[in-house]
């Protein structure tokens, strides 16, 4: 599966498009990482634990934006966006939400 963020496949011809996709994972910070992060963002630097959450829900999302595609017969995603929100009454929950068109390209 070709997944990108241009419109087009370079050296592939688009032969039909099944629609837009969607992938969205909502994730919630444990308080032990929530804790860790407070302390990074005491003293400074980066939280390896809010990355890694990023890292997993922009994966998850990711791929259940390709089994929706691939569920439609298609065998390419073109017109990818990534969108990055928090929600929560603390914001600590992370929403990602990933879109694109699935598309038929020739092999």
């Amino acid at each position: 599966m070709i997944v990108t963020t241009t419109p087009t496949v370079e050296g592939h011809r688009i032969t039909e498009y099944k629609g837009i996709v969607v992938g969205e994972v909502i994730s919630g910070v444990d308080v032990v990482k929530d804790i860790a992060a407070g302390f990074t963002n005491f003293f400074g630097g980066r939280s390896g634990s809010y990355e890694d959450e990023l890292i997993k829900a922009r994966d998850a999302a990711i791929g259940e934006m390709i089994a929706r595609a691939q569920h439609w017969g298609a065998n390419a995603v073109v017109g990818v966006d990534l969108d990055y929100e928090v929600l929560g009454s603390g914001n600590n929950m992370l929403m990602v939400t990933v879109s694109g068109t699935a598309v038929v390209i020739e092999e």
